[in-house]
């Protein structure tokens, strides 16, 4: 007998009117911040659950940038010194696309095209929204928004960053083939990197043809 799978119009999921939060608690403020979440929440049997203690990780939410010269199929890399990289006992110094911090009154096409000038020195035309994701959704409230843009490759060069933010940014322009041979081999590690390389071999070609 074949078992099939309902639809999404058919699924019924929960909503944030089934989440009781009972009280937050502020545990840290630094350059992150940590809040102790009470609540409870419906649970699928029916009923409710007992009352639930979570550390949640605020750390706002960012954008994501991956630089793409579709006339010479090359991405625009960036790699940079990463403290979480190197407390998991990964690579210290990650490549990866462009990224940054959405600030308040930002946008996250305001951000990835501000962090391509700082971050690698290229200006970015017909950006496409790729997808937006939570980075743990477990321990951490934030999301990413993932985008691809139009660059010239030929522009991106040489070692950038802001000083007062303690970057120090190095340009890597590597051929579409190459970078996801990096996701393949597992040289890039992190996920909104990866998402990125794997969205572009599936419609680089597209993109090529609007040009």
């Amino acid at each position: 007998m074949k078992h099939h799978s309902p639809k999404d119009s058919e699924l019924e999921s929960f909503t944030r009117d089934d989440i009781e939060v009972l009280s937050t608690e502020p545990l840290y403020q630094g350059y992150f911040s940590m809040v102790k979440y009470r609540f409870r929440h419906r649970l699928f049997a029916g009923g409710w659950s007992v009352p639930i203690e979570r550390e949640l990780f605020e750390r706002g939410h960012a954008a994501a940038l991956l630089p793409y010269d579709p006339i010479t199929d090359r991405v625009v890399i960036v790699e940079q010194f990463r403290v979480g990289a190197m407390a998991a006992n990964c690579a210290p110094w990650q490549l990866e696309i462009v990224a940054g911090i959405i600030e308040e009154g930002e946008c996250s096409e305001e951000v990835v095209s501000r962090e391509a000038v700082e971050e690698a020195g290229v200006s970015v035309s017909h950006l496409e929204k790729i997808s937006r994701y939570l980075s743990s959704s477990g321990g951490c409230s934030e999301t990413l928004d993932i985008f691809v843009g139009r660059v010239d490759s030929n522009l991106a060069k040489g070692i950038h960053g802001l000083e007062e933010e303690g970057e120090d940014i190095r340009v890597h322009v590597v051929s579409r083939e190459v970078a996801y041979q990096w996701v393949e081999s597992g040289k890039i590690e992190n996920a909104a990197s990866i998402i990125a390389l794997q969205w572009l071999q599936l419609n680089y070609k597209r993109l090529q043809a609007e040009v």
